[in-house]
């Protein structure tokens, strides 16, 4: 039943029902409206911004109180409709199946499939169109990650779930695998109730599993140790300390979804888009190093590896293989880039050499 629009009257509150119901139609596996005060979010921002915790992600302090004042933003911005999307493959080899194999490539499963940001901006989209259908011309703009946005603040805001130690959301029937997605609108929709538990009780799984010890704290992340900012962020060289610890992460990093308890509720996606793309959930690193530019570019076209580039891909992997068992395979395969034209790809070419000289 849609809301009750008489002249000018809008019932919002019958709005706002209806627009839960559009988005699971939508296949969003839930959405939540919030206002827009993120006050005590905003403190904790700019501590971790003044403490360079952003690392090379500059544009993180150039944007400012953007990220945490919508209407600064987008004007006229009153409420937030936040969306969840379920995005774990259910045709991939398990991640720990990869990890615990040094000669494979590990991708970040939210990686596999199609490009995020296309998928379910293009829903939130509709779900803006079906708004307008009802209310005529409205104030909005959709956001997925692309955007100075505090998305986990604001889905926490609108009861979509807790943000855990690890900084992600988490959802007591849903765990955390899956995307996040805003529509900031000036329609006055009555708000859903803010999710104020906090289940992660006295588990440390997340922080105690960090390779790299990223997570210097409960609910405090340095992204210059992360994995995901070193191999798909920082677009120089990784910092020697840490390439040992990346293990065969190519791109991304789940070691700490991997390991929390929520995530037993943790849904496949029904979504074709998120499903394996170019084999990339068991690949051998050899492999993935022999592919030429074209290659590259081909087999990840529409997805999120697109973010890095070409050379940024042979570096991850060059630090892969040097992790990787010693054999004739591996050294041969590193030696045929150590003439790479990228100054890069040749100093990760050569660090990863001589971890084979060392062990062998």
């Amino acid at each position: 039943m849609l809301p009750a629009k008489m002249g000018s009257a809008i019932d919002y509150t019958a709005l706002a029902r209806q627009i839960r119901q559009w988005g699971t139609q939508l296949g969003f596996q839930q959405v939540g409206i919030s206002d827009s005060e993120l006050k005590e979010q905003e403190v904790h921002l700019l501590n971790w911004l003044n403490k360079g915790m952003h690392g090379e992600m500059a544009y993180m302090k150039h944007h400012g109180t953007r990220r945490s004042r919508p209407n600064d933003l987008i004007p006229g911005t009153i409420r937030v409709i936040s969306v969840r999307m379920d995005y774990l493959p259910p045709d991939a080899k398990h991640p720990n199946q990869v990890l615990h194999d040094p000669t494979l490539a590990y991708v970040s499963r939210y990686a596999l499939g199609r490009d995020y940001h296309k998928v379910v901006k293009k829903r939130l989209q509709k779900l803006a169109q079906k708004i307008e259908a009802v209310v005529g011309p409205f104030g909005y703009r959709a956001f997925v990650d692309s955007a100075p946005v505090l998305e986990k603040a604001l889905a926490q805001k609108a009861g979509l779930g807790w943000i855990g130690k690890h900084t992600n959301l988490i959802n007591r029937r849903a765990g955390s695998w899956f995307f996040l997605g805003e529509l900031y609108t000036d329609l006055p929709l009555s708000a859903d109730a803010a999710n104020d538990e906090n289940l992660c009780g006295t588990c440390t799984a997340c922080i105690d599993i960090c390779p790299t010890k990223a997570i210097i704290g409960p609910y405090q992340l340095d992204a210059r140790r992360c994995i995901s900012y070193l191999t798909i962020e920082l677009r120089g060289s990784i910092p020697i300390e840490y390439r040992p610890l990346i293990g065969n992460r190519i791109f991304g990093c789940d070691d700490c979804q991997l390991v929390c308890p929520w995530n037993r509720f943790a849904q496949n996606t029904e979504e074709g888009d998120f499903r394996t793309r170019s084999g990339l959930d068991a690949p051998a690193l050899i492999d993935l190093f022999a592919w030429t530019e074209i290659e590259f570019l081909k087999r990840t076209e529409g997805s999120a590896i697109r973010r890095i580039s070409y050379e940024m891909w042979l570096r991850n992997i060059a630090v892969a293989l040097g992790n990787a068992p010693s054999s004739p395979q591996v050294v041969g395969a590193l030696k045929k880039k150590q003439a790479h034209a990228s100054e890069l790809v040749r100093e990760h070419v050569t660090w990863a050499l001589e971890q084979h000289r060392c062990n062998g």
